[in-house]
């Protein structure tokens, strides 16, 4: 296209990085961002946020990185762009930084949204931040009025389950559901379910597999967690019972799963 001589915008340069960053074509994608920076567009949010997605995919945090630093305007824009970094650095396994960044949006004034939330409060389960990954969560209500859904309360349960608050997990989803969530999903209690077979806790297991089985009796994944959490315990007869239960059902377990995790 610009061998043609057929000026290049913000929009057709946008839509080649969209493109570079779907077959992760690394080397053309900065040569579009060195276009970029001769022409100016440097700063330009809409076309920081396609090289930030493009570096994002290629698990480039330094130059992900360094086109966030050079955008001035990011600190009067809106929430996406920050989102988009602390995405980078969540992907990436940059925890830190993800922290880092989200109160620094606060010190500017910028307001998180739900998937900045999911960001740090993840980010704080992987550093073992439990208190400030609580904290993170509570303001989203209190502070942000915005309302968690399942997704940041299985996030949470995997924030406490890490730290050993297998309990506290359990309090929280039923406190919370009390307040409005019916029911809640089975990934939530999936992964306190998870917890607690890491764990050997049997009897938060049992109820944490229950309540999953309630919204969703034919999930073969939570059965097989149930089993593995059984078979810890020695507890062969119900283990049995659960494979009744599936092929009564007609259903089968995911390929490279196993219904007995042997331990030592």
């Amino acid at each position: 296209m610009h061998t043609n001589a057929v000026p290049l915008d913000t929009y057709s340069l946008c839509s080649t990085l969209t493109a570079s960053s779907k077959v992760k074509d690394l080397d053309f994608g900065k040569q579009i961002h060195a276009h970029v920076a001769k022409s100016g567009w440097a700063s330009s949010v809409f076309l920081g946020s396609a090289l930030i997605d493009l570096y994002s995919k290629l698990s480039n945090v330094r130059d992900a990185t360094l086109v966030f630093d050079e955008i001035p305007e990011k600190n009067t824009v809106d929430v996406v762009l920050w989102t988009s970094m602390l995405g980078v650095y969540g992907r990436n396994g940059h925890s830190k930084e993800v922290i880092d960044l989200y109160n620094e949006m606060l010190v500017e004034g910028i307001r998180p949204d739900g998937i900045a939330f999911l960001t740090v409060i993840s980010a704080c389960g992987r550093t073992g931040q439990v208190q400030e990954g609580v904290k993170y969560f509570e303001s989203m209500a209190n502070e942000f009025k915005l309302d968690p859904g399942p997704e940041h309360y299985s996030c949470l349960v995997d924030l406490l389950c890490r730290a050993g608050e297998l309990k506290k997990a359990w309090e929280l989803l039923n406190k919370t559901l009390k307040k409005g969530m019916g029911k809640g999903s089975v990934s939530m209690w999936g992964a306190l379910l998870s917890a607690c077979v890491d764990r050997g806790d049997i009897e938060l297991g049992k109820l944490a597999a229950e309540r999953a089985l309630e919204l969703d009796p034919q999930n073969v994944g939570i059965c097989i967690m149930l089993s593995n959490l059984y078979a810890r315990f020695g507890m062969w007869e119900e283990i049995g019972h659960l494979r009744v239960l599936i092929n009564a059902s007609g259903l089968r377990k995911d390929v490279g799963c196993s219904w007995v995790q042997v331990t030592s």
